[in-house]
């Protein structure tokens, strides 16, 4: 793990070398140990306004005059003289929604004139806030103020030197209800702000009501600054004393050094070893167990096991914690050995006798199953003729989906190969502007999406016409440019045709990542046979040169990445439509890719994959395998074994562990840059039958959901490393090393968990794969969505008293997040059923009303009900045939699992978390009502049992805030029967507890609570 460690904490700080400024950012997202999911905007002034961070939000400078000159501290930095009247503007997107914020920034004052302003944020001059470095009318000191209707907030500091630089720092903190300003790191002030929140201070809905002014006052009347800048950054967090002084020394530092890897900030209240912890305080013994395994693979061992308790006390199984090792020594050998767990809360240590067995393992399963097409099943109304959740998400963005314009999905695909634009085409915003690294990701998400709309509407024939016309347009004008590349601007002309044979741009004399529209190289004819990309070749070129994830020109931005959503889009629409120009244009750029990769050797592979975001290939081994299942050209097989991600996969280049072994070798890492390439190890083993690649698959999604999932299904979140889209550092820790200050549980890394589970129960058919695939859906999916649009989430924050930030609304510019969510809610049909391959047997695996037409049995079945909202559903056979009717039985059915077929009760045995078969001649009109009654459970943190979730049958229950919190939300619940602390309505899922409102999280658009500090009596 050292290399990973390396990888996340290359520091990203600023040298202070009197000829040259080390201003370059390094391979990852920790700028001074800080994720980069905290930091909203950086203007580091070298030369110009634009946005370090990767979200865009370039400034504009105001008056000719603004000028940029070299300084002994720090490089170029922004001047603002006297009489320029010079200053900047940065866009009024900067603040949408956010909950506290931080300023941070270096300012060398020309003039000690009193009342100019370092920056101003705000609405108008009723509203705003900003910082005065040389006082005000009445003082001649610091003055920091927020002003809004009503209520007026200060605080001052010291007097500060002209002809210096000084780091000025400034916090809203809104959890703490604190305004803290800092000086050169030293914290100089702080002011209550009780009733502060930010929306009071800017428009989240209407940008342009913003007004954000740096080196100026929004009041005319006031004087412009007059001073020099450097390193002006925003984030959305509320830096600690600790973050502020390292971003203050690290900018000081003559050089760049290796950092030490940040710990935990620990602003979540810490627990006495005494406090008790849920049912654990009830509990008296554990039996230890016995497992096998065979040599080289560490054991599978339980997350629970099933305890004996006090009292009376019924308790739930007991989550244990293992050790984790990094490798597989213990294993290497036949025999024996033990392995010694912890109960966290109390002294009991479980044990399990581990026999190593020197046979070989089992065969992996064969492929059992398989997915109805998108147009075989149809969602309908509730059993009482309402809209669903999931009829609600797919209309937002179906409908607007339906008015987008594909040309500005296509925009940056004409530009990267200089094409005119369409009259009145507009380019997309956030990671598709024209300098983002990542630009392209948004257009294969779309082709997905699109392709999913074009087979889910034939319920409307004028929706499926339009997108119809829309997959065929993208699709004819990405065969076009696909078709320039490496052939002559004109006949006769010169052209690279060979991939491998790519030269530097025009009149450079390197490759490089400069896609401005003075720098971005254009010349397609030298770029290969079959290239299509939204950008030039460089990033690819340079990647396999070690070039590292960053914003200069000289970084990169996960090309494969991108490359892997355009190639997944244009398959998806071959496989929908039976475009041939998508799978030709797929294949072209499949030898491109196959002509570069094969001649790399073996170190450079396992560099490229193991670095930081650089090498963040998404799911390119999937669609190489799909390739070559669709073409049977071997070559597509075979790159993508290329893409084996061999540290993760196999320990090292002998393949030593790994996951492959069931060694976990992903903690600590970027989640959602992994978890594609384990649902690729499975699409790898469709094709291939390597035993290895399932096990991969296997191991990972075991681990994930056992050691690093919060109760939502996400499995990101890491306050340790500090970045909120990591996995935690050491599994099992999600108290000490997760809840991210930055949010948590990327919503595209459950999205990619669903694939994933989805893909493994098509060949084991463990209800726990289903279980939790409803889990993630109905708690994350869904609940990721906004209450009237298509927006949607990034992360979803899940300290106390948050609330949900929706971006997106009018898929203009999108995240990664806002990519998988099209793809999301344009196929929630996709998993609901399950067929056979030998067509003898359907899997109903989720409730949700809709129907499903069973083709080759000439079957269809109707499921209809109300659920959540009711515990019952009913199936509606209309045909006849003998088949085997699998139905799953919830693991947290442990009230009953009740049959009636055709009104008569059957006596079935239902095990909670396993599938009943219910097998006959079935007939036309047959009718299974399946009962299965809701509870109140409990799903606690496994090192602190006493902070968990409460949910009511699979629906979480969110508390319902007001105000951000600092501490959780404290409940008291019946420990015999949690359902007599608790009042409400079931058919609303509307509960009360404590005084304190709760609907399920799917429904909660304000504040919430999703752990509570729960207390049992």
């Amino acid at each position: 793990m050292k290399l990973s460690r390396l990888l996340l904490f290359t520091l990203l700080s600023f040298g202070s070398i009197p000829t040259t400024a080390l201003w370059a950012q390094g391979g990852d997202q920790i700028l001074d140990g800080i994720g980069e999911t905290g930091l909203i905007a950086r203007y580091v002034f070298d030369g110009d306004v634009k946005d370090w961070s990767r979200n865009n939000l370039h400034g504009t400078t105001v008056e000719s005059k603004v000028k940029f000159e070299n300084d002994a501290q720090f490089g170029k930095v922004l001047s603002l003289t006297a009489g320029s009247n010079a200053y900047v503007t940065i866009p009024g997107s900067v603040f949408a929604n956010e909950e506290s914020l931080s300023i941070s920034g270096w300012i060398y004052l020309l003039s000690d004139q009193r009342n100019q302003h370092f920056f101003d944020f705000g609405k108008n001059t009723k509203t705003h806030f900003f910082v005065a470095p040389t006082g005000s009318k009445e003082k001649s000191n610091l003055q920091t103020e927020i002003t809004t209707i009503g209520e007026k907030y200060k605080t001052d500091g010291p007097v500060l030197e002209t002809n210096k630089w000084v780091h000025l720092v400034v916090v809203i903190d809104i959890p703490s209800k604190s305004l803290n300003t800092y000086v050169n790191g030293v914290l100089t002030r702080t002011t209550k702000i009780a009733k502060l929140k930010l929306d009071q201070l800017f428009d989240s809905n209407t940008a342009k009501n913003n007004v954000l002014n740096i080196g100026k006052s929004i009041s005319p009347e006031d004087p412009y600054l007059k001073a020099k800048l450097h390193d002006f950054r925003i984030y959305r967090v509320p830096l600690t004393e600790k973050q502020i002084g390292k971003i203050y020394h690290n900018s000081l530092k003559s050089e760049a050094e290796e950092e030490e890897p940040e710990q935990p900030t620990g602003d979540l209240p810490k627990y006495p070893t005494g406090t008790p912890q849920l049912y654990n305080q009830y509990l008296t013994g554990i039996s230890d167990i016995k497992v096998q395994t065979v040599v080289g693979d560490l054991p599978r061992l339980p997350g629970t096991l099933k305890g004996i308790y006090a009292n009376g006390i019924e308790g739930p199984e007991v989550k244990v914690i293992w050790p984790e090792p990094t490798d597989n020594i213990s294993v290497l050998k036949a025999g024996q050995y033990t392995v010694t767990g912890i109960v966290s809360g109390t002294d009991l240590k479980p044990k399990a006798v581990v026999k190593v067995q020197a046979t070989k393992a089992a065969a992996p399963p064969e492929l059992k199953l398989k997915a109805f097409e998108l147009d075989e099943v149809t969602l309908s109304s509730d059993s009482h003729g309402h809209d669903t959740k999931f009829i609600e998400n797919r209309e937002k963005f179906i409908k607007t989906l339906a008015v987008t314009n594909p040309d500005s999905f296509l925009y940056m695909f004409r530009n990267a190969f200089g094409q005119k634009q369409p009259e009145n085409a507009e380019a997309l915003g956030v990671w598709d502007t024209q300098d983002t690294k990542l630009r392209g990701h948004a257009t294969g998400h779309y082709l997905t999406a699109i392709a999913q709309a074009y087979a889910s509407t034939g319920y409307d024939n004028a929706l499926h016409e339009d997108f119809a016309k829309k997959m065929n347009y993208l699709v004819d004008t990405l065969y076009d440019l696909a078709q320039l590349s490496g052939k002559p601007q004109t006949a006769g002309g010169v052209s690279v045709s060979d991939p491998t044979a790519v030269p530097f741009g025009p009149g450079k004399t390197a490759y490089d990542s400069d896609l401005s529209t003075e720098g971005i190289r254009t010349d397609y004819w030298n770029w290969g046979k079959g290239f299509i990309s939204a950008y030039p070749p460089d990033q690819f070129i340079m990647l396999e040169k070690g070039a590292n994830y960053g914003g200069q020109k000289t970084q990169i931005w996960a090309p494969y990445y991108t490359l892997h959503k355009i190639l997944a889009g244009l398959l998806d629409v071959y496989e929908v439509s039976g475009n041939e120009k998508a799978l030709e244009i797929s294949k072209g750029m499949g030898d491109w890719v196959y002509a570069r990769m094969k001649k790399l050797p073996n170190e450079t592979l396992i560099s490229m994959w193991n670095r930081y975001i650089a090498g963040e290939f998404g799911g390119m081994n999937e669609v190489m395998a799909r390739l070559y299942r669709i073409t049977n050209e071997k070559q597509y097989l075979e790159v993508a074994q290329l893409f084996d991600n061999i540290k993760v996969f196999y320990g090292d280049a002998k393949h030593s562990n790994g996951l492959a072994k069931n060694v976990d070798t992903f903690r600590g890492l970027h989640a959602n840059q992994h978890i594609p390439q384990i649902v690729g190890a499975l699409e790898m083993y469709h094709d291939s039958k390597t035993p290895e690649y399932y096990h991969i698959a296997d191991n990972f999604w075991y681990k994930t959901t056992n050691d690093y999932m919060y109760s939502i299904g996400g499995v990101a979140g890491a306050s340790n490393p500090a970045n909120a889209e990591c996995f935690i550092s050491q599994p099992s820790t999600i108290y000490e090393n997760g809840f991210s200050a930055g949010g948590q549980n990327e919503t595209c890394a459950t999205y990619n968990m669903l694939k994933l589970t989805s893909g493994l129960f098509l060949y084991d058919q463990r209800a726990e794969y289903m279980d939790y695939y409803e889990r993630g859906l109905y708690n994350h999916i869904l609940a990721s969505v906004a209450e009237n649009t298509p927006a949607n989430t990034y992360h979803v924050p899940l300290r106390p008293g948050s609330i949900k930030q929706f971006g997106n609304p009018k898929m203009d510019g999108f995240t990664c997040c806002n990519g998988t969510a099209l793809e999301s809610s344009t196929k929630l049909q996709n998993s609901i059923y399950f067929k056979s391959i030998d067509n003898q047997s359907l899997y109903v695996n989720l409730y949700v009303p809709s129907t499903v037409k069973w083709k080759e049995k000439n079957v269809t079945i109707e499921q209809t009900t109300s659920f959540p909202n009711e515990d019952h559903t009913q199936l509606t056979i209309k045909g006849e045939g003998k088949f085997d009717l699998n139905v799953r039985v919830p693991h947290w059915a442990t009230k009953g699992f009740f049959v009636k077929i055709n009104g008569k009760e059957v006596k079935v045995k239902a095990v909670p978390g396993s599938y009943l078969t219910l097998n006959r001649k079935w007939k036309d009109g047959d009718k299974i009502e399946l009962r299965m009654p809701f509870q109140f459970h409990l799903d606690p943190v496994m090192d602190q049992q006493n902070i968990a979730s409460l949910f009511y049958g699979p629906v979480l229950l969110a508390a319902q805030e007001t105000e951000p919190l600092k501490e959780w939300r404290k409940i008291t619940l019946d420990a015999k029967d949690l359902s007599k602390s608790i009042k409400g309505d079931p058919e609303k899922l509307e509960f009360v507890v404590d005084g304190i409102q709760f609907k399920p999280f799917y429904n909660t658009y304000g504040r919430h609570s999703v752990y509570l500090d729960v207390t049992l009596k």
